[in-house]
C-alpha cells in the first residue's frame, strides 16, 4: 500500500484565507490528527489552509507530518499505528490502496456527509468510485494532478525551427530538429517512476483510452501482448535516443530545470512541473508551453490526493473528522489548496478565475474527459492497479528502457507476467 507520487515542489504562493461561509465554533470541540507528507513549499502552505479551516470550526488540528514525498515512510508509520489500535483521524492514502485499507475494516463511512453535500453530483464517477468501498464513501478527494502533460521551451523550438508536437510523428520531427541544433531534445530523469510516466503517456497517445484501460488498468493479457503494445514499447524506447547522457538517476525537477534554462526542448511530466516554471518566474504561454502529451489531447490521466477516514470512538472527534471531510470538499478550500499545490480542484464547477492558463486548460479537459469516458487513472502514480503489480510493471518498463538487448516482444512477455503479481 505504497504511493509512487514524486515529491512535489510547488511555488511559494501567498496563502489565501479560507473562509467556509458563516462558521460557528462547535460547542464540543474535537481533535483531528491528520497524517500527511506535505512538508515542503506550497504543499506545507496547502496543509496550513486545511488546518485553518478546522480551527475556524473550533476543532484542534494535530499535525502528523511524515517527510518523504512518495509517502512510503508515512505508510510504514500508519501501519504500525493502526496495528497498535491508535489510528489517526485521517491519513493521506490514494488509489487502490484505499480499498485495501477498507477491507481491513479500519475505515469509517462518511456517507452521511457525502449525501448531505451531494458529492455524487460534484465528482466524476471514475473519481467517486475510488473513494468508496461497497458503495460507501470512506475517503475524500483533495485535488487532481494531470499526468499526461508535455512541457516545452518556445525559445528552444524557435532556435531549432520546430513546432510543439501534437502527435508522436511530430514529436520525433521536433526532437530531430532540436538535436541538430545542438541541444537536448527531451529532458528526462532516469528513475523508474519517471520511465513509467513516459511509458503510460506513449500508451495513451498511441493506443487511445480504451487500449490504455484494457492494458494498464484492467491488465488484460491480450492487450499487454498485442501489436499495439509492441508499437508502444518501440516508440517509448525510441525516446531515449533524444535524452542526454546525464539522465540516469536525475530527479524530475532537475530535468524540468533543463527546459527552464533552455538546455532542453521538452519534458513529459505531470503538472507539478509547472511549479518549477512558476518558481523561476516564468509565464505560461510566453516562457513555457503546456500541451497534452502527443496524441492524448482528448484524454486525461489523473493522480488524485485523498484522505481516508479511520474509525474513531470519541464522539467529538468523529464530529471533527466529518467537519474535516466537509471542509476538504468546500469550493473555498478546493481553490486555495490547488493554487498552492499546482493542481486543479477535484470538485466540479469551482471557479478558475485565479488559476493560470495551464490549470484552466487542465480543468476544462478534466470536465470534458469525465463526460466522454477518457478520464483514466495514472498507472505510474498509484491510481490504476495494486501497488504490487504497479511495482512489477515499473521494473519491467525500466529494464526495457535501460537494456540494449531486451526486445519489445521480450518486454511484452515480462509485462504480462508482472501484471499477475499479487
Amino acid at each position: 500500500m505504497t504511493s509512487t507520487r514524486p515529491a512535489l515542489r510547488s511555488p511559494c504562493i501567498a496563502l489565501a484565507v479560507v473562509t467556509l461561509g458563516a462558521l460557528h465554533v462547535a460547542a464540543h470541540a474535537g481533535e483531528v490528527e491528520v497524517l500527511h507528507w506535505w512538508t515542503s513549499g506550497g504543499e506545507a502552505k496547502a496543509a496550513q489552509a486545511l488546518k485553518g479551516s478546522l480551527q475556524a470550526k473550533g476543532h484542534v488540528w494535530k499535525d502528523f507530518a511524515v517527510a518523504g514525498g512518495g509517502g512510503d515512510a508515512a505508510m510504514t508509520v500508519l501501519k504500525s499505528r493502526v496495528v497498535s489500535g491508535n489510528a489517526p483521524a485521517a491519513a493521506q492514502i490514494k488509489g487502490p490502496s484505499l480499498q485495501d485499507w477498507a477491507k481491513e475494516g479500519v475505515l469509517a463511512s462518511i456517507d452521511d456527509v457525502a449525501k448531505a453535500e451531494k458529492w455524487d453530483t460534484l465528482l466524476p464517477p471514475v473519481v467517486s468510485d475510488i473513494m468508496k468501498y461497497k458503495g460507501n464513501y470512506i475517503a475524500v478527494p483533495v485535488n487532481v494532478h494531470r499526468v499526461n502533460w508535455l512541457w516545452a521551451n518556445p525559445e528552444v523550438f524557435k532556435k531549432a525551427g520546430a513546432k510543439v508536437p501534437g502527435s508522436w510523428d511530430e514529436f520525433f520531427s521536433a526532437a530531430d530538429a532540436i538535436k541538430k541544433a545542438g541541444l537536448t531534445a527531451v529532458a528526462h530523469g532516469g528513475q523508474p517512476w519517471q520511465d513509467l510516466t513516459t511509458f503510460e503517456a506513449v500508451a495513451l497517445g498511441l493506443g487511445g483510452t480504451e487500449f490504455y484501460k484494457k492494458a494498464l488498468v484492467q491488465l488484460d493479457p491480450a492487450s499487454l501482448k498485442s501489436p499495439t503494445m509492441e508499437k508502444v514499447l518501440t516508440t517509448f524506447k525510441r525516446i531515449k535516443d533524444y535524452t542526454d547522457k546525464g539522465a540516469s538517476g536525475r530527479d524530475w525537477n532537475l530535468a524540468t530545470a533543463m527546459v527552464i534554462k533552455g538546455e532542453a526542448g521538452m519534458q513529459i511530466m505531470g503538472d507539478w512541473a509547472k511549479g518549477e516554471f512558476i518558481a523561476a518566474g516564468k509565464v505560461p504561454g510566453k516562457d513555457f508551453v503546456c500541451v497534452a502529451a502527443p496524441g492524448s489531447a482528448k484524454a486525461f490521466t489523473f493522480n488524485i490526493d485523498s484522505f481516508a477516514m479511520f474509525k474513531l470512538k470519541n464522539e467529538a472527534n468523529v464530529k471533527a473528522q466529518k467537519d474535516l471531510a466537509s471542509a476538504i470538499m468546500s469550493p473555498e478550500f478546493q481553490e486555495t489548496f490547488s493554487l498552492n499545490k499546482g493542481s486543479i480542484p477535484v470538485r466540479m464547477g469551482v471557479k478558475m478565475d485565479k488559476f493560470d492558463d495551464c490549470a484552466k486548460a487542465s480543468s476544462a479537459d478534466f470536465g470534458a474527459t469525465a463526460k466522454s469516458g477518457a478520464l483514466v487513472p495514472s498507472l505510474a502514480h498509484g491510481m490504476a492497479v495494486a501497488s504490487s503489480a504497479e511495482g512489477a510493471i515499473k521494473d519491467v518498463v525500466s529494464q526495457f528502457w535501460n537494456s540494449d538487448k531486451m526486445s519489445a516482444k521480450d518486454a511484452m512477455d515480462k509485462l504480462a507476467s508482472a501484471a499477475k503479481t499479487k
